[in-house]
């Protein structure tokens, strides 16, 4: 029993890893860029990438800042094996002004007026 659950545990390391690697490639960085964009050590990046590192709480939020995601996108995505590209708009948005957030109303709203 404790094997088939360090292989699940193995697994999920590896999936996670393949997800981060994902999300830094959709965005076109480097491991080195996302390194320095999440005050975390290369090495660290690519031991998430290999499922090698089981990243804490703290390695993990650094993560999100680097990726420009929040911990509920980056887990939601991971949950869901694909981005959410949803969740991702309202983690651009939410760092926006009152005018921004207007702006960007009417553009979608123009983008989709279907007169």
């Amino acid at each position: 029993m404790a094997k088939n659950r360090l292989t699940t545990w193995t697994k999920l390391h590896r999936r996670f890893g393949e997800h981060v690697r994902l999300m830094r490639n959709s965005r076109s960085l480097t491991q080195e860029s996302l390194a320095e964009r999440s005050d975390l050590s290369v090495d660290a990046i690519r031991r998430i990438e290999r499922g090698a590192f089981s990243p804490s709480l703290d390695t993990l939020g650094k993560l999100s800042v680097g990726l420009d995601v929040s911990l509920k996108t980056l887990f939601h995505s991971f949950d869901m094996e694909r981005t959410d590209g949803v969740a991702e708009i309202c983690d651009f948005l939410a760092c926006r002004s009152g005018s921004e957030l207007k702006l960007a109303w009417r553009v979608l709203q123009a983008m989709f007026d279907e007169h």
